[in-house]
């Protein structure tokens, strides 16, 4: 039992945008953070600990934490923070000590 309507039907997107993560396309939409269409897609492990090297993802979502950081362009950037755009390829992070 709902104890609430389904509103999904309301829902409306901005326009799909496709990115690929580690390869695999992933689509996006205009004005979504990374992080978000990452999820959506099921992608939970976004990085590796650095000690253990367990899977890290969403902890903080508004950059405070980088548990959600990948690689862009030779760099670790929160996904949180990055909003998805067409073309865009990232992949998991490692970390650099």
């Amino acid at each position: 039992m709902r104890l609430v309507r389904d509103q999904s039907r309301l829902i409306r997107r901005t326009p799909a945008i496709e990115f690929s993560f580690d390869g695999r396309a992933v689509q996006g939409h205009a004005g979504e953070s990374v992080a978000a269409a990452l999820w959506r897609a099921g992608l939970l492990g976004l990085r590796q600990a650095p000690d253990e090297g367990g899977p890290r993802g969403l902890f903080c979502c508004m950059g405070m934490c980088q548990e959600c950081v990948v690689r862009l362009d030779g760099r670790n950037v929160e996904s949180c923070r990055l909003t998805v755009s067409e073309g865009l390829s990232l992949s998991r992070a490692g970390w650099n000590r």
